[in-house]
Parts: structure tokens; sequence; C-alpha cells
């Protein structure tokens, strides 16, 4: 297991190294010009090219990522164009938020795609199934901004049940409970996709597991179902169920921009929407690498995962 961990954490080198320069290269190429944007339209071309000189920006590209990397790996995400402010002071507290509504949406994506999958897949071709896997086709299908805006449509401005937007109330006095009020429609947006996903491929998953020979003989063995399903079936269709669990865990981590936009929730996502309308180059890499190595991360927690459910991975 040792030797499986660290050919796995060695692996991460390559890819970071790969990511960062796709960051890199991808943000270099976008429209635009950050000297254009902090000064106006209105500024001289000496003024300008001043300030590119100042941040760095006329140097050749592979300069700009050396220097760039070499101030990432020590610690070093610069400092923010628009606000002047250090990179890490920005981007850190944004990235503890971010992680309070991934897992929130995480732990709420988990149970409802696992017991509806797991229900489905129980009374395959019932009414039941035919009716959660059509939902779960649609909420798939949703756009998360068009969830939100409904979900605060009829929680928020209908019903009052729930607060609009942000962490907490302007007084911020109501502690945990206020956050988690705060946090119950950003996380149902950013859940639903996932858990619709999940759903399908828990109920594949099981109905291909109880189709085993092995557990067909459990079965006439006369073995009780519910000791056959936590036995035989639930074992053996946790791999695939855990590998797409990790996927959706790199989603929400990415994927949750437009919803932190639409109720003002304040994360990475919220933070790479400002950075991206002002160009604020610095802010813009160090959030995109770090949601990147997140993802690799959350990769590599899912292979050990794995492993440990299926000894014969090790050796992969």
């Amino acid at each position: 297991m040792g030797v499986f961990i660290a050919r796995r954490l060695v692996g991460v080198v390559p890819v970071i190294l790969g990511v960062s320069i796709v960051i890199f290269l991808l943000i270099q190429l976008a429209p635009g010009d950050a000297a254009t944007v902090l000064l106006g339209p209105q500024a001289s071309e000496a003024a300008k090219i001043e300030l590119r000189h100042t941040l760095g920006l006329d140097q050749p590209l592979p300069l700009q990522y050396t220097a760039w990397l070499a101030r990432t790996l020590s610690g070093n995400f610069g400092t923010s164009i628009a606000t002047q402010l250090p990179v890490a002071t920005l981007v850190l507290p944004r990235f503890m938020n971010t992680l309070i509504l991934t897992f929130g949406s995480l732990l709420l994506a988990v149970v409802i795609g696992y017991t509806v999958g797991l229900f489905a897949a129980l009374r395959a071709h019932s009414l039941f199934d035919r009716l959660s896997m059509s939902v779960a086709l649609l909420a798939g299908s949703a756009p998360p901004f068009w969830l939100g805006l409904i979900l605060v449509l009829f929680f928020a401005i209908q019903l009052r049940w729930l607060p609009v937007s942000g962490m907490q109330d302007m007084a911020g006095n109501g502690g945990a409970l206020d956050v988690l009020r705060h946090l119950v429609l950003p996380a149902v947006t950013t859940a639903l996709g996932p858990a619709a996903i999940m759903a399908r491929i828990v109920r594949s998953s099981v109905i291909e597991a109880m189709g085993r020979p092995h557990v067909r003989v459990a079965r006439a063995k006369g073995l009780a179902r519910a000791t056959l399903i936590r036995r035989h079936v639930i074992l053996n269709a946790l791999p695939p169920v855990v590998t797409i669990t990790g996927l959706q865990l790199g989603y929400l981590l990415g994927g949750a921009l437009l919803t932190e936009v639409v109720f003002a929730w304040p994360g990475l996502g919220a933070l790479l929407y400002d950075s991206i309308t002002a160009r604020d180059l610095p802010v813009i890499q160090a959030t995109t690498l770090l949601i990147a190595l997140a993802f690799v991360l959350a990769n590599i927690a899912v292979d050990m995962i794995n492993a440990v459910l299926d000894p014969r991975l090790r050796e992969a």
C-alpha cells in the first residue's frame, strides 16, 4: 500500500506542472490588457508601457512563467494588480468558504444520490425507479444558475424561509446556525447535478453487482435479502461509485463559480469572476491553480479508497 501511495504522489508532480503551464498560457492568450484595465482606455501609451514593465508583463513568456512558478513554490502568490494586496490573503480565506460550500454540497449529493440510486436498483423497472431516474435526468441537465434562481424565487422571495445571499446576516451574530441557513440554498443548487449523476451510477452499479454469479448463488441458498445486499452487493458496487464521487468533488470545487455568483457566496468562484472582470492575473493564476491542485488531490484520495476496497488495484 505504501508503494502504491508513493507512486500516486510522484505522479502528481508532472500533472501539476503541466496544469500550471496550461493555466499560465491560457491566461496570457486571453484578450485584453492588464495595463489598460488598470489605467483606463484614456491613459497614454508611455504610462501603459511603464506599468507593464513594473508588473513584469513586458518580459518573454518563459521568464514570466519561471518567475511566477518560483514564487508560487515558495508560497508567494504575488500581489493583486487590482487591490495591491497579497494574493494569499485574498485567496486562502475564500478557499475556506468554498470548502464549506463544497463539502456541504458533497454531503447532500452523496445522501441523495446513494439513497435514491440504491432504492431504484432494488426496485428496478418499478414506478419509483422510472420516476426517480427521470427526475435525476432533468436535475442533471438543468444549469446550476437556473436552479439557483428558481430556488431563490420560491424559498427566499415567495416563502421567505431562507436568506437569499451572502454567508452571514449583516449583523454577523448568528454563528454556525446563521452560516448553515445561508448554506442551504447554494448547497442544494450545487448538489442537485452531482446527486443526479451519482444516483444513476449507483443504480447501474448495484444492478450489475446483483447479477454476478456469486450473488445469485447466495440468493439461491436462501441468504436473507438484507444480508445479501450488505455483504455481497454494496461492497462490490462501491469502486465505480467512489470514483464518480471523487470526480464530482472536483466538479464541485471548480464548478461552484456560478452558484457563488448567484448567491453572493464569498468563495473562490466569486473571487475568480471578479478577477477575470478586472484582468487581475496573479489572482486568476493562484485561484485556478488551487482549484486544479484540489481536484488532483481528490482523485488521489479516490484511488487510495478504491485500493483499500479492491486490493487488485494496488498492482495497477
